[in-house]
């Protein structure tokens, strides 16, 4: 096995399939900032709001007023320069940390594949991508067409866990049996062009559940082999347009579909690299020069050592719900950072009091004051939310003279079409609950059952 493994090791590979994606990367991440910016959510998400939901542990990272805007112009100038390949490694650090920074400052925004963009630039921090067909490699005229293998391959790894992993997710009886959410969400797309007539038979959402759940098991291994890769970049660019058609979701579609033609040969970077050649003039030849990048097996075995941490966490860490007892749609407990893409139609009301314990005294909270209508809306159905704004409350009342204050909460949550039912134990003070890693008993438990992973 030792053997095998260092054998492959020492395989080399074409570079062009990296130097594309890096390119393409590059001007996803830049688009992507710039649309961000041009709609106005950097004030809106980041500088109006008065609160923000921190992530645990990192409640030191907050938008910093006005000076945000830098914070995204950085990431949108890094993409560029990984884009052209120029300073390359500080330009994937810059970014890594700059995006990851936007991603940490309120999780009110987290979605999966702004996690997927963080793990995937951290990731790129530790491969050659500017090897071949970049700006370090013209100014330092050397170009290295050859990389080893396993600098490919472990973005085509990353790419497969993201997808097999939201096809786990998806065998459950929620989705499958009763095809929810898709039952509540696609009658509302009656308006889409040819299509949108048929948005609201049944036959259809059973029809996107189980090719959707069907698609995302199978596609990492259909681009895998040469016979059905074709036909899978061909799914791959349909289901992910009629994603984006159905579900707003930014550039993530664009992301998935650019990302996997990671998988093809050589041969079609080459023409995508001639293409691109053309269009601004550079001289494709000089950058193939057949030369093998040489890594000092110091580097190699740092880099291997990471990464190889970094895959084990990335295959165990969307398992961790199962330490935690309770319906994990229900207690979110595990829920974020495990590729469960699109499984809940969740919502709620929590209505907060304020009790000074020793006259009983007390008032409702108008959570208008505090929240934006985005952030009410997600503080009201997750768990962690919940007991930090009612910290968040507690402080804020005791800077105003208040004491003895305890805080109360009234709520309740739909999940997936099911009737609306109590959410959180409202006799409980979540003033003296602190948020943290451990099971949060005060959530009342589900009074139904969703099988399956």
């Amino acid at each position: 096995m030792k053997y095998s493994i260092n054998e492959y090791l020492k395989k080399n590979t074409e570079a062009a399939p990296l130097a594309v994606f890096r390119i393409f990367f590059g001007l996803m991440m830049l688009l992507s900032i710039i649309r961000f910016w041009s709609y106005g959510w950097i004030d809106k998400l980041y500088i109006e709001p008065t609160f923000f939901f921190s992530y645990y542990g990192f409640d030191f990272i907050k938008p910093i007023e006005e000076y945000t805007y830098i914070i995204f112009a950085l990431c949108g100038l890094s993409g560029i320069f990984v884009m052209i390949g120029y300073k390359y490694r500080i330009a994937i650090i810059t970014f890594f940390l700059s995006f990851t920074y936007i991603e940490l400052m309120d999780k009110t925004t987290y979605l999966n594949h702004y996690y997927f963009i963080s793990i995937l630039s951290f990731l790129l921090i530790f491969l050659p991508a500017n090897a071949y067909y970049s700006l370090d490699a013209k100014v330092r005229k050397v170009s290295f067409q050859e990389i080893p293998n396993w600098t490919i391959d472990c973005i085509k790894l990353l790419l497969g866990i993201v997808y097999f992993y939201a096809g786990l997710a998806k065998l459950n009886s929620d989705w499958l049996i009763k095809a929810m959410p898709l039952k509540i969400w696609l009658p509302s797309k009656y308006d889409i062009p040819i299509i949108g007539n048929l948005m609201h038979k049944e036959w259809l959402h059973y029809t996107f559940s189980y090719t959707g759940a069907m698609y995302d098991l199978t596609i990492p291994f259909l681009l895998l082999f040469k016979k059905t890769r074709i036909f899978a970049f061909v799914m791959v660019v349909v289901f992910h347009l009629l994603t984006r058609v159905l579900f707003p979701i930014g550039m993530f579609p664009y992301i998935m579909i650019i990302g996997t033609l990671i998988f093809f040969d050589h041969q079609v970077h080459h023409k995508i690299l001639t293409v691109i050649s053309k269009i601004f003039r550079i001289d494709k030849i000089k950058f193939d020069t057949n030369k093998t990048i040489s890594l000092h097996s110091g580097h190699t075995k740092i880099c291997i050592g990471v990464l190889s941490l970094f895959f084990v966490i990335q295959l165990l860490l969307p398992f961790r719900y199962m330490l935690y007892p309770g319906e994990l749609f229900w207690t979110e407990e595990g829920y974020r950072f495990s590729w469960r893409v699109m499984l809940m139609e969740k919502a709620g009301y929590a209505n907060f009091k304020i009790v000074d314990s020793k006259t009983k005294k007390r008032f409702y909270v108008d959570n208008d004051d505090f929240l934006t209508p985005f952030q009410q809306k997600q503080m009201a159905t997750q768990p962690d939310f919940i007991v930090q704004y009612a910290h968040y409350l507690k402080n804020h009342f005791a800077n105003q003279g208040h004491k003895n204050i305890q805080v109360f909460v009234e709520s309740y949550v739909a999940l997936n079409g099911r009737l609306s039912s109590q959410y959180i134990d409202p006799t409980v003070d979540l003033g003296k609950q602190e948020e943290s890693f451990k099971h949060k008993t005060w959530i009342i438990p589900f009074k139904d059952e969703i099988k399956g992973l």
